[in-house]
């Protein structure tokens, strides 16, 4: 059995999540990270996806973050997200509401690098909407 540590889950507009958990399942810019206890010291970015958490008792939540930072210690892992919502009360006219915007700033961006990040920002959101519209 899994050893158990302190996950929480935090966004401007609440604290989403605070519990013991056995695997934390991140979408980290430089890919999908398996977080469980006494992994060792690590600061990521997070990309908009998908975070699956799993209890002690083996319930999986899912929740929808939009960008942001984990802090990942031996003994817990914190996740600020820029927003987050669990899977189940996202609305996808909002999805699709941050990529019509996204895709308004790319139009008026000037600088290439804003360019750049913002159309990498649009092809994660498209396959954000993808993934959630199949569950």
């Amino acid at each position: 059995m899994a050893d158990n540590f302190n996950f929480e889950l935090v966004s401007p507009e609440r604290l989403l999540l605070s519990e013991m958990v056995t695997e934390v399942v991140i979408p980290a810019t430089e890919g999908e990270m398996t977080v469980m206890a006494h992994h060792a010291p690590t600061m990521t970015t997070i990309k908009p996806g998908i975070v699956s958490v799993r209890s002690g008792s083996g319930k999986k939540q899912d929740y929808v973050v939009f960008g942001g930072f984990a802090d990942i210690l031996p003994t817990g892992c914190t996740l600020l997200a820029e927003s987050a919502v669990p899977v189940e009360e996202l609305n996808k006219d909002e999805l699709t509401r941050r990529i019509e915007a996204a895709k308004k700033e790319l139009e008026d961006a000037v600088h290439h690098e804003h360019k750049s990040k913002l159309e990498h920002f649009i092809l994660e959101l498209t396959h954000l909407r993808g993934v959630v519209q199949q569950d």
